[in-house]
């Protein structure tokens, strides 16, 4: 599998769409979409169930493609970029901030 930009728990922006500006923590993301927390806010109606006795009206995030938000660094959104560094056990990829080339992680 491939190393994914965004990852859980990156802080990032929305670029695009009805909640751009809006800053977030990553919830979940795989390789075409992330949740972000308090963004893309819906509202589902759910059927009662053992989880959820009374059943409802329920709001939650929905997903949002990775390409409509921007990883934050130092306070400003930036693209991300791959470098190899070597290291004890040989070479290692790791995630590189675009504006600054400080290593994330």
């Amino acid at each position: 599998m491939s190393m994914l930009k965004i990852k859980k728990g990156d802080t990032v922006k929305v670029i695009t769409g009805k909640d751009k500006g809006k800053e977030g923590k990553v919830i979940k993301a795989d390789e075409k979409k992330v949740i972000v927390e308090g963004v893309n806010n819906i509202t589902k109606h759910s059927k009662a169930n053992q989880a959820n006795p009374k059943g409802g009206i329920i709001h939650e995030e929905a997903a949002i493609d990775v390409s409509n938000v921007m990883y934050v660094h130092k306070g400003k959104a930036t693209r991300i970029g791959f470098k190899t560094v070597d290291g004890k056990n040989g070479s290692k990829k790791v995630r590189v901030a675009k504006s600054t080339g400080d290593v994330i992680d």
